[in-house]
């Protein structure tokens, strides 16, 4: 059965997409813990990150260095942490996230995104990869 993340990728399941190529998919969680959170996403669905062949790996790595200066940008924050926790979907999934300070990272804080949040976030991400 496929993974949540593979019916939104595939287009089955809304999703507010950042950016894409032919290896891996950015999306906002509905679960942020901060403004901006990013889920990049393999499109092989690959169970655990070490399990992930080197070169695809590599190219997560490198997307996320993307992504977090794009982050950075557009939500003027000190750093963009960078968690692979792995217990909620079984498809590995790298969390991105715009934080000032240690609590910021706390995936604990994590509330469901309410009203147009999402939209509103995935806009100025996708203005500063531009």
């Amino acid at each position: 059965m496929s993974s949540i993340f593979t019916k939104i990728i595939q287009g089955e399941l809304p999703g507010h997409k950042v950016w894409e190529d032919n290896h891996a998919v950015a999306i906002l969680t509905i679960e942020p813990i901060q403004e901006g959170h990013l889920l990049l996403i393999p499109r092989l669905e690959i169970d655990h990150w070490d399990d992930l062949p080197a070169e695809l790996a590599a190219h997560l790595m490198s997307v996320s260095q993307m992504l977090a200066k794009a982050l950075k940008k557009a939500f003027s924050c000190r750093r963009v942490s960078m968690m692979i926790i792995g217990l909620e979907v079984p498809h590995t999934h790298i969390h991105l996230a715009p934080i000032n300070d240690m609590a910021d990272a706390n995936i604990s804080n994590a509330k469901r995104a309410e009203g147009d949040s999402l939209a509103i976030a995935a806009e100025k991400i996708r203005a500063a990869l531009a």
